[in-house]
Order: structure tokens, then C-alpha cells, then sequence
């Protein structure tokens, strides 16, 4: 007998796909657990049915469901992080650890060593600090301590290993000669000279001789030898000025440093080994011009009468320093008719000076106290009889007002003591100047 085919009715096939259905209307749109959801759907795909059996991914949906692994947790936490700190105003080392988030025992095992102590308790506004550390515990730590000195800290399994890295800066000697057109900030700049050394030239070497603001003529020029700093073969920045000329008006000036081998005179010189810091300095403060010069028989500006101009009027924007002009005692300070806020300095032997029309006092401008050349003894204003923002210096000998501005100042000289071994030092200097003569716009003369 043949084998009969058996087909079952459509009646016998409606409630199977219907189940079916319902399972899958269901599972898209539970929000069990996974393991609800995973038994669900073994369920389904084990319920009795005519098509072939399917396979089922769960992959997707066990990875949507498992938070990350420890593992890679623990692997981001022990990554050593790099931070770079800039020590800000007022910062302590004890504030910049815990801002970075360190763990304070490091830095207190690290305050045992004195002489790491000592490295690191001074920090200054714009220093760099380099830091690794590992959640909290600290890996290394770089400091820069100077231009030539790095502080090295690594931790060792003894501990933190430290040493001082030295990057020391390469010396060169380099001349410069240029011809002034307009200025001598322009001229040095076009010379390829520093704003520091330029201005190293006029407040520290020939500002006692030469006034720059009056006696600059075009066709004015100058020679400097001066060193530059390097470091891996950088360019850092221009270092002491060695040798220097200036012929102002077909006058020349020379100059030389000069530091004895005790140490004990130091110091600008002429050839003849006579001081370049004068006793007085010629202008007390940097101005942007004389608006009046000394003058027996001057129209007031206010009043209009004409009388005596016994100083040197020194225009300025108001709140610019003003230096004591040299060494001595503060006579009076305060509030005084036409000159407004005024300071009077008895420098003894006869000599005082007056700078009057001070927006405000400098802290050592009290009577009675002591001053240096250079201290800010108040600053540019207005006070009193003035029509604008400017200083009124006057230079008084024995009471009688002479004109600050050509009066011949006291200088210091070389003790005879030391005359041989300036001689030989100031000898080699002025020669290597010499060779910059030829040449206006620059000339190596030495190399490192």
C-alpha cells in the first residue's frame, strides 16, 4: 500500500501562528530583566513548529544590557596622568598638590630632604611644574629652578630618586655698531641689539654724561660689545654689556666693565678708570620730554609774570616713578604752595634736591628717612601750580639753584689698588670694541 501524504488542515495551522505572534508582539515590548528576557526567548524558539529551527544572536543584546568590566575600569584608573602646572601669585606648594590632586604624604616625604626642601618651597608666579602621578600617588615631578638647573624627582623602589639636571647657557661675545637717524632705541633695534641692552647703554652707562632726550643729534653713533646667551644652541637672551662708545655731537664717550677679582669694585669705568655712575643721577625719572628747561628770565605759564624757571620741567605720564637723583636724607614731604606734593632730599656737603607737582609719595618718602639713587620716592602728577601732568626737578648747591641738566656731577674713580688689573682687562675690551668700527651694521668678534 502507498504511503499517503498527510496535510493538515488550515484550521490546525491557525492557532500555532497565532501563538507565535502573540510571543513576538510580546517580547518587543517587555522591559523585564535580562535573564526574563533571554528565558522568553528561549522559550519561543522551543515551541513546536513546522519550519526548520532558527538560530538566535544574543550577543547584541547581552552587550547592551553588561555595565563595563572591572578590567578596563582598573586599566583607565592605573594610567599615569601628566599635568603641567603655572604657579600663580600667591601659590604654596602645599595648595599646588592638592589643586593637582596629589597625595600630601609625597610631598611631606619629600620635605625631609633638605635640600629638595629648599628647591621646591620657593615657587615664583609663572614657574613650571611638571607632574605624573597615578591616581593621587605621585610618579615624578620636574621643576625648573633656574635657566641652567632642572630638580628632578622619580619614585624608586626605595623611595623618590632626585637629581638636578644642569643645562648650562653658552656665552658668546658679539659687537654691534649703528649711526642714529632718529633714535637710539630705533638705531639699537635696527642693529639687532635687545631692548635691555639699549636701555643698559642710556640708564647705566652714559645717562650721566649724555641727556637723551635733549642732546641726540642725527648722525649721533655707537659701538657695543656685549655677550649673548645660548642654550642647546637657542638663542636666550643678551647678557652684560662688556665695551661700549658713543660719539654724541663729535664728542666720544668710551666705557668699560670692569669686576676686580675680589669682587670688591665693580662697576662702569672710562678708559681712564674714572666711574660712569655719577654721585646724582641727570634725570630722575623716564620722561617723554623737557617741557621746560632751566631759565633766569621765563614767562610763568598760570600767571604769566616773568620770573625765574630755577629747574628742569620733565613731561610724563601721571603716575610715572620718580627715583631719588642720589644718596642722602629726606629734609620735607608733603603738601607745599606752588609745588603741590614735593619731596626735598638733603644729600649733605651742600647739595639738595626738589621734585615737585607728585600725584602721590613713594613708601620711603617720610621725613627724616634715608634714600638710594633709584629709590621711588613718588610718582608724576599735578599738584599745585601745574598745567599738566609733569615733574619739576631743581639741583641746589649751598641754596642757590644750578641747572641740573649741565651741571658737572662728581664721579667715582678706580683705587689705585686695582688700576693694573683694570688696565689689563679693560685693554682686551676695548680692542675687541674697536673692531666693530668698520662695520654699521654688526660684527662678530669672539666666539664662545
Amino acid at each position: 500500500m502507498q504511503p499517503t501524504e498527510y496535510s493538515a488542515p488550515a484550521a490546525e495551522q491557525t492557532p500555532i501562528d497565532s501563538i507565535f505572534s502573540a510571543r513576538r508582539r510580546w517580547l518587543a515590548g517587555t522591559s523585564l530583566p535580562l535573564v526574563a528576557a533571554v528565558a522568553a526567548v528561549l522559550a519561543v524558539a522551543a515551541w513546536p513548529s513546522q519550519e526548520a529551527p532558527r538560530s538566535v544572536d544574543l550577543t547584541a543584546l547581552v552587550a547592551a544590557q553588561t555595565p563595563p568590566s572591572a578590567t578596563e575600569g582598573a586599566m583607565d584608573e592605573d594610567f599615569p596622568e601628566n599635568v603641567e602646572y603655572t604657579v600663580q601669585r600667591n601659590d604654596t606648594l602645599d595648595q599646588i598638590f592638592r589643586s593637582v590632586g596629589i597625595d600630601m604624604a609625597a610631598l611631606a616625604e619629600l620635605r625631609q630632604r633638605p635640600e629638595v626642601r629648599r628647591a621646591l618651597d620657593i615657587v615664583r608666579p609663572g614657574d613650571i611644574i611638571t607632574f605624573t602621578h597615578v591616581d593621587g600617588v605621585l610618579q615624578s615631578l620636574n621643576r625648573q629652578i633656574s635657566s641652567t638647573l632642572t630638580l628632578s624627582v622619580l619614585r624608586s623602589d626605595d623611595g623618590f630618586a632626585v637629581n638636578y639636571i644642569e643645562n648650562p647657557l653658552e656665552t658668546q661675545m658679539v659687537g654691534r655698531r649703528a649711526a642714529i637717524t632718529s633714535s637710539l632705541f630705533a638705531a639699537g633695534q635696527q642693529a639687532g641689539m635687545s631692548g635691555e641692552t639699549i636701555m643698559t647703554l642710556a640708564n647705566q652707562i652714559f645717562g650721566w654724561d649724555i641727556d637723551f632726550a635733549l642732546d641726540i643729534r642725527a648722525g649721533d653713533e655707537f659701538g657695543v660689545l656685549y655677550e649673548q646667551k645660548f642654550q642647546d644652541g637657542q638663542y636666550v637672551n643678551d647678557g652684560r654689556v662688556l665695551a661700549a662708545e658713543f660719539v654724541n655731537q663729535g664728542k666720544t664717550h668710551r666705557a668699560v666693565w670692569f669686576q676686580s677679582q675680589d669682587g670688591k669694585v665693580q662697576g662702569y669705568f672710562t678708559p681712564e678708570g674714572k666711574g660712569m655712575r655719577k654721585a646724582f643721577l641727570r634725570a630722575p625719572l623716564d620722561f617723554l620730554r623737557v617741557s621746560s628747561v632751566f631759565n633766569p628770565r621765563r614767562k610763568h605759564p598760570i600767571s604769566g609774570v616773568v620770573r625765574a624757571h630755577k629747574g628742569v620741567d620733565y613731561a610724563a605720564p601721571t603716575g610715572t616713578p620718580i627715583w631719588a637723583a642720589g644718596d642722602g636724607r629726606i629734609q620735607f614731604a608733603g603738601r607745599k604752595g606752588g609745588y603741590g606734593n614735593v619731596v626735598m632730599i638733603d644729600h649733605g656737603k651742600g647739595i639738595s634736591t626738589v621734585y615737585g607737582h607728585m600725584s602721590r609719595f613713594g613708601k620711603s618718602a617720610r621725613a627724616g628717612r634715608t634714600v638710594k639713587q633709584g629709590d621711588i620716592i613718588g610718582y608724576v602728577g599735578m599738584t599745585g601750580a601745574a598745567t599738566g601732568p609733569h615733574l619739576h626737578y631743581e639741583y641746589r648747591v649751598k641754596g642757590v639753584h644750578k641747572n641740573p641738566a649741565t651741571i658737572p656731577l662728581p664721579r667715582t674713580e678706580i683705587p689705585s689698588d686695582y688700576m693694573t688689573e683694570f688696565r689689563n682687562q679693560s685693554t682686551t675690551a676695548l680692542a675687541k670694541l674697536q673692531l666693530t668700527s668698520g662695520n654699521a651694521a654688526a660684527a662678530q668678534v669672539a666666539s664662545r
